[in-house]
């Protein structure tokens, strides 16, 4: 599986990005070729070196000639992406990076996404280093990226809401859930931009289980505009075939037996467990002490999110105690992508399992025969049905 790792040593942003990944090997001038399609007008895209800590690195830059910022809703700027002739790639993934960034500028100011006005990323500058990212990825053919943890500076930077604690608020926000460094380098590392990409399109971050025997075949380097003492102000992205034919994570199992609770509890207790970020959650029934009847409550979670979940299992639940266990899983890979069917654009889960086990097989999303079941008014089993042997043809 053809594999991108964003080495966050320093920290990311979108031009940084696109930088490295042309150093890399995407092409320069592919990537121009399909930011034209784009119909912008007032910059020129300009390709460079760097020479950082002896490093030699590719600088990315959007030269602005006049900005004619017009893109400002959300709804502005998937307009501009669907109606252009850019991939089915392209479109999807960077429609969800600008959604990544509305959903987190949204918290941040109380207000509806659809009421949400892009400044700094509804910039040209910035539409460019997110559509331009997704170009660059799939000219390389990128499957899956990883990362390590995105640094962070400290200190206030300039904004256009005025002065603002850094990392930014939306940089924050947009990383909520995802491995962090904070450092004491007085400087935005990691911008709004970077920090959406990362967790957008990010897998996780890296380690020898999840990414099995590696095989590298190409590095990039991608440099920053200003200088930092405290470190090179560089990106690397490393390109690489990952042999590993199955996923595998630490994951924390939290258990529980009830035998006191009203059953009609449990359903919420469920709905809360997987907003709070579970991994999985099941319910078994057991017999008890006493001969009594009761149910086992399992969750499955990372342990960054342990805390949330023991603490809705208390507040929400009747038990008085809990069993906790780290345990290993393994699973096969699998992605969601858009297939065009007899149905229209679908999502579906794409699984497989490596040459060796030779598993290749795709599976339509739940919530969508769902969709085309009420829309048509068929049945839903007749649907999934049709769509997976389409889809497996």
């Amino acid at each position: 599986m053809n594999t991108a790792l964003f080495d966050i040593f320093t920290g990311i942003s979108g031009d940084m990005t696109i930088a490295a990944l042309i150093d890399a090997g995407a092409d320069f001038d592919f990537l121009k070729q399909e930011i034209a399609k784009l119909n912008l007008i007032g910059f020129d895209l300009i390709l460079g070196r760097k020479m950082r800590s002896q490093i030699n690195a590719a600088k990315f830059d959007v030269v602005i000639n006049h900005q004619p910022h017009y893109h400002t809703h959300l709804e502005d700027i998937n307009k501009l992406i669907d109606s252009s002739s850019l991939s089915d790639y392209v479109k999807y993934n960077s429609k969800r990076i600008f959604e990544t960034v509305g959903i987190a500028e949204a918290k941040i100011h109380n207000i509806p996404l659809e009421k949400i006005h892009f400044h700094e990323v509804g910039a040209i500058d910035s539409i460019i280093d997110i559509i331009g990212t997704c170009v660059c990825l799939e000219n390389l053919g990128i499957e899956k990226i990883y990362s390590t943890p995105v640094k962070l500076g400290k200190g206030l930077i300039k904004t256009q809401h005025g002065l603002m604690p850094n990392p930014a608020p939306a940089t924050l926000e947009i990383l909520n859930d995802y491995p962090v460094e904070f450092t004491n380098i007085d400087f935005e590392l990691t911008t709004p931009t970077g920090a959406a990409i990362i967790k957008t399109l990010s897998s996780g971050t890296f380690d020898n289980d999840r990414m099995g025997n590696i095989k590298i075949s190409k590095i990039g380097f991608g440099s920053g505009t200003f200088d930092i003492q405290e470190s090179p102000n560089l990106l690397r992205v490393i390109i690489c075939d990952s042999q590993n034919e199955l996923q595998k994570e630490q994951l924390v199992q939290v258990e529980t037996n009830i035998d006191d609770m009203n059953p009609q509890v449990y359903p919420f207790v469920m709905e809360k467990l997987f907003e709070a970020g579970a991994k999985d959650v099941f319910y078994h029934d057991v017999v008890m002490k006493k001969g009594r009847p009761g149910i086992l409550l399992s969750v499955l979670t990372e342990e960054s999110k342990l805390e949330e979940i023991v603490k809705i299992i208390y507040r929400e639940t009747t038990t008085i105690g809990l069993r906790i266990n780290k345990v290993g899983r393994n699973k096969l890979e699998r992605e969601i992508k858009e297939f065009d069917t007899s149905f229209g654009k679908v999502k579906a889960k794409v699984i497989t399992g490596g040459n060796s086990l030779d598993i290749n097989k795709v599976m339509p999303e739940f919530e969508e025969c769902r969709r085309i079941a009420d829309e048509i008014n068929k049945p839903l089993n007749d649907i999934y049905n049709q769509l997976y042997r389409e889809l497996n043809g």
